[in-house]
C-alpha cells in the first residue's frame, strides 16, 4: 500500500524535494532563537555592560530578523506548494477512481449504493489529500526539531533535560487516551451529520408527495429529530474535545512547573546560571510542540490511511473483463443468436436455462412474460454488461460476443428504456450524447425523426435549453423522445426496447410508438412489452416463463395455440375494457 501511495508523489518529486527543503531550513532556523538568547545573556549584554559596546546585540538582533523574514517565504512556500501537491495527488487519484469507475461491471453497482461510491470520491480523497500534504512535513519537521532542541537541551544542562524528557511518556498517555474518546464522538457526530443529510435528501427529493399529501409538520418533526441528535453528539464531542485539550495543556503546563522548580534548584546549586536557564524555558517548548505535532498527527494519519485503503478497496475491483486477442466488430448485420444460455445472477439462483433463441438481421423479437421471468436480463446479456459465465454461447453476425471488444458491441447496440436518463444539461447535449462528433445538421435531423424538434423551437433557447436534473423539466413523453433521438443519433444495428412506453399514457404512447417504429425500420430489434397491443405485429413473439422460452411464434400463431400468450392478451384486454367501462 505505502508503495502506490508514494508513487502519486513520483510527477511532483521535485516540488516535493524543495518543499521538504524548505520545511527543514525552517526547522533549523527555529533552533536559532534559543540559540541567540543564550549567547546573548551569556555573552553580548554582560559584555555589553563591561565595554559599553552593544552593536553585537544589535547585529544579532539583525540576523535573526533576516533569519526570520526567510522563515516567512520558507513558510509561504510550503503552506502553498505543499497544499498543491496534495490537491494534484488528490485530482490525479480522483481521476484514476472516476475513470477506474468507468470500467467496473454493472455487477458493481448492483451491490455499492450510490453514496457510498461518492464518499469515496470526495470525502475519503480529502483525508488522503491532508496526509499527502501534511505528512511528510510533520514527520520532517517534528522529528528535526526534537532532535536539534533535545541535542541543544543536553547541551545546556544534561539533567534538567533528562528529568523533562521523563514527563514526556506522560503527555503521550493522557494524549492518546483522551483523544481516542474525542475520535469516537466526533466519528458519532459524523454519523448524525449523516442522518440530517439523509433526510434534508429524502425531503428535497420527495417534496411533491410531501405537498400533495399535506405532510409538511411529519417531515418538519423526522427533521427535527435528526437535529436532535447531532445537537446531542455535538455536545458529547465538544466535551470530549474539552477534555482533551485541557488535559494536554495541563501536562504542558506541568512541564513548565517542572523546569521551575528543577531549574530553579540547579541555579541554586550553581550547576545552572541565569542566561543558560533562560535559554532553556526558550528551548524547551522546540521540544514539546513537535511532540504534541507528532501525537496530534496520527489521527490525521489514521484519517489518510483509512481513506487510501477504502480508494484502493475500489480501485483493486476488477473490471470489465476482455480477451487480450478481443476483435472489433465491424460492419455489423445484426443477426443474433442465443444459443444454450444459461445465467445467474453473483450469489444468486440461476435466471436463465438453456434459453435458445434466433434474430435474423432486420427483423423484431418480442420478449413478453410476467415480471422477474428473465425478459430484462436476456437484454441485458446481450452488450455484454453481465458476464455470460454460465453454459451456452451469445453470437452476433456468427461471433461470440465473449471475443469481442466491449466498445465495439456496445456501438452497435442502440437501447431505449422505460426509466429514461437523461444528464444535467442542455437538450443539445443531451442528443449529442449518442454520437458527440455529429454535426448540427444530424441532431436535428435525428431530433425531428424522434418527433421531438417541433416541441423544441417552441422553447425560448432552443436546443441549449437546460433540462434540469435528470430532466425534471420534461415530462415523461417529451424525455422518452430525446433518448430515442439519442437512439436515432447513434444509429446503431441493433435494438432493444425494455418496455419503452410502459410508463406512458396512452396519448403519448401513441406518439412515442411512431418514432419507435420509425426507429427499427432496418435494424433487429429485441422488444420486451408489457403492453402485448404494442407487439402484435411483431415478425416473431417468444414468451418467457421462470427463465425458460416456452412458447414462440408469430401473434396468430400464438393466439391459435390458445396457451400462456393468448392467455396474457385476454386478460389484458379484458382489463382494459373494464377500465374503459368505470372511466
Amino acid at each position: 500500500m505505502l508503495k502506490r501511495f508514494i508513487a502519486y508523489y513520483k510527477p511532483h518529486k521535485k516540488m516535493l524535494a524543495f518543499d521538504m527543503l524548505a520545511s527543514l531550513l525552517i526547522s533549523v532556523i527555529g533552533m536559532v532563537y534559543p540559540i541567540v538568547t543564550r549567547r546573548m545573556l551569556n555573552d553580548f549584554i554582560p559584555n555589553g555592560i563591561e565595554t559599553g559596546v552593544y552593536t553585537p546585540i544589535v547585529w544579532a538582533g539583525v540576523m535573526v530578523l533576516a533569519l526570520y523574514t526567510l522563515r516567512m517565504f520558507l513558510r509561504y512556500y510550503v503552506q502553498y506548494y505543499g497544499h498543491i501537491i496534495g490537491v494534484r495527488m488528490q485530482s490525479q487519484m480522483r481521476r484514476d477512481l472516476f475513470a477506474h469507475l468507468e470500467k467496473l461491471p454493472f455487477s458493481y453497482y448492483d451491490n455499492n449504493e450510490t453514496g457510498r461510491i461518492m464518499s469515496r470520491i470526495t470525502g475519503d480523497l480529502f483525508e488522503v489529500c491532508e496526509l499527502a500534504h501534511h505528512g511528510p512535513e510533520n514527520l520532517l519537521i517534528s522529528s528535526v526539531m526534537i532532535l536539534l532542541s533535545f541535542g541543544y537541551l543536553m547541551s545546556i544542562n544534561v539533567y534538567l533535560t533528562l528529568i523533562v524528557f521523563a514527563c514526556v511518556p506522560l503527555l503521550v498517555c493522557v494524549t492518546l487516551h483522551f483523544r481516542k474518546a474525542m475520535r469516537r464522538a466526533f466519528d458519532d457526530r459524523r454519523k448524525s451529520n449523516a442522518t440530517i443529510n439523509a433526510a434534508v435528501e429524502s425531503s428535497v427529493t420527495g417534496i411533491r408527495v410531501t405537498k400533495a399529501y399535506t405532510n409538511t409538520d411529519i417531515e418538519i418533526e423526522k427533521f427535527a429529530k435528526g437535529d436532535e441528535m447531532f445537537v446531542d453528539a455535538s455536545r458529547r464531542a465538544y466535551y470530549a474535545m474539552a477534555r482533551f485539550f485541557s488535559s494536554t495543556s495541563f501536562i504542558t503546563d506541568v512541564f513548565n512547573v517542572v523546569i521551575l522548580i528543577a531549574g530553579g534548584l540547579f541555579m541554586y546549586s550553581g550547576d545552572l546560571d541565569f542566561g543558560d536557564y533562560s535559554a532553556f524555558v526558550v528551548s524547551v517548548n522546540l521540544f514539546i510542540g513537535p511532540v504534541n505535532t507528532l501525537i496530534n498527527f496520527m489521527e490525521q494519519f489514521q484519517n489518510g490511511v483509512s481513506g487510501f485503503k477504502r480508494f484502493l478497496e475500489v480501485m483493486d475491483e476488477k473490471p470489465e473483463i476482455q480477451t487480450e486477442d478481443a476483435e472489433e466488430l465491424k460492419n455489423v448485420n445484426g443477426e443474433i443468436e442465443f444459443k444454450d444460455v444459461s445465467f445467474s445472477y453473483e450469489g444468486s439462483h440461476e435466471v436463465l436455462h438453456d434459453v435458445n433463441l434466433k434474430i435474423r438481421k432486420g427483423r423484431k423479437l418480442a420478449l413478453v412474460g410476467p415480471s422477474g421471468g428473465g425478459k430484462t436480463t436476456l437484454c441485458h446479456l446481450l452488450p455484454n454488461f453481465y458476464r455470460l459465465t454460465g453454459e451456452g454461447s451469445i453470437l452476433i453476425d456468427g461471433k461470440d460476443i465473449r471475443g469481442l471488444t466491449l466498445d465495439s458491441v456496445r456501438r452497435s447496440i442502440g437501447i431505449v428504456q422505460q426509466d429514461v436518463f437523461l444528464f444535467v444539461g442542455t437538450i443539445r447535449d443531451n442528443i449529442m450524447y449518442g454520437r458527440p462528433d455529429a454535426t448540427e445538421e444530424e441532431m436535428i435531423a435525428a431530433a425531428k425523426r424522434a418527433n421531438i424538434h417541433d416541441y423544441i423551437m417552441t422553447l425560448e433557447r432552443g436546443y441549449d435549453t437546460e433540462i434540469g436534473e435528470r430532466g425534471v423539466k420534461l415530462s415523461g413523453g417529451q424525455k422518452q423522445r430525446l433518448s430515442i433521438a439519442r437512439v436515432f443519433l447513434k444509429d446503431p444495428a441493433i435494438l432493444i426496447l425494455d418496455e419503452a412506453t410502459s410508463a406512458l399514457d396512452n396519448t403519448t404512447e401513441v406518439l412515442i410508438q411512431h418514432a419507435l417504429d420509425e426507429l427499427c425500420k432496418g435494424r433487429t430489434t429485441l422488444v420486451v412489452a408489457h403492453r402485448l397491443s404494442t407487439i402484435r405485429n411483431a415478425d416473431e413473439i417468444a414468451v418467457v416463463l421462470d427463465g425458460r422460452i416456452t412458447e414462440q411464434g408469430t401473434h396468430d400463431e400464438l393466439m391459435a395455440a390458445n396457451s400462456t400468450y393468448a392467455k396474457l392478451y385476454s386478460l389484458q384486454f379484458r382489463e382494459n375494457d373494464l377500465i374503459d367501462e368505470a372511466s
